[in-house]
């Protein structure tokens, strides 16, 4: 079973309210906590990636790895950001009628495949935490991240800017990051108490989207 499920909260409607969300300890009996991350012009920041560390305490036991599919579809790598655990691993399956590239010369992991319609690589195994960029050296507008992450508690935000996580009492640190951010702002962290935390609010100026109009004249490559 995926670990990412949609995580919904009454009052805020169903598409605003999902977040893909990833919990690696058992959070029975938890308290939910709203981080809410919003760029320099105040409006909601969709897919950032709110990690929440515990201060002093065991991160409970490492899950089992597991497989992720990340599709060229339309020529757009999707998901645009992916949450892995170290050990997972990461299949690229070509869903388009031209060739497809991935590549990443990120120091958590450098590869490259080159994908015929309708293929799909071998799965490639993600051992270090980190921040993976992959792009499609055919086609320069496809990029997607890999966010690659030991954190027990993981969830990226909605289309709301809101992600919501459910922790057991205690204090912790919780941080917020997006692929846009723009370079030499400081890391987005703020400490949290549980219960009695109110909900959190991340200020991240962002870079334009570098996902741009298909280049249609090598569309056909």
């Amino acid at each position: 079973m995926r670990r990412r499920r949609a995580v919904r909260r009454r009052g805020f409607r169903a598409a605003a309210a999902a977040v893909a969300f990833l919990a690696w300890v058992d959070s029975a009996g938890a308290t939910p906590l709203v981080a809410e991350v919003r760029d320099a012009q105040h409006a909601p920041v969709a897919d950032a990636v709110v990690t929440v560390l515990p201060r002093g305490g065991a991160a409970g036991p490492a899950p089992a790895p597991q497989t992720h599919t990340i599709d060229q579809k339309n020529e757009t790598f999707i998901p645009y950001i992916e949450v892995f655990r170290p050990g997972d691993r990461v299949v690229f399956h070509n869903s388009d009628r031209t060739r497809h590239h991935a590549y990443s010369f990120a120091p958590a992991r450098q590869f490259e495949f080159v994908l015929a319609p309708g293929e799909s690589s071998a799965p490639l195994q993600l051992s270090d935490p980190g921040v993976i960029a992959v792009g499609c050296n055919i086609h320069d507008h496809m990029i997607t991240y890999f966010y690659v992450t030991d954190a027990p508690y993981v969830a990226r935000t909605g289309s709301d800017g809101r992600a919501i996580i459910d922790l057991p009492d205690g204090d912790y640190e919780v941080h917020a990051w997006h692929p846009q951010r723009r370079p030499g702002t400081p890391d987005a962290g703020q400490p949290a108490h549980v219960p009695g935390a109110a909900p959190l609010t991340f200020v991240v100026p962002l870079l334009p989207d570098p996902r741009v109009a298909p280049d249609r004249e090598r569309g056909s490559y």
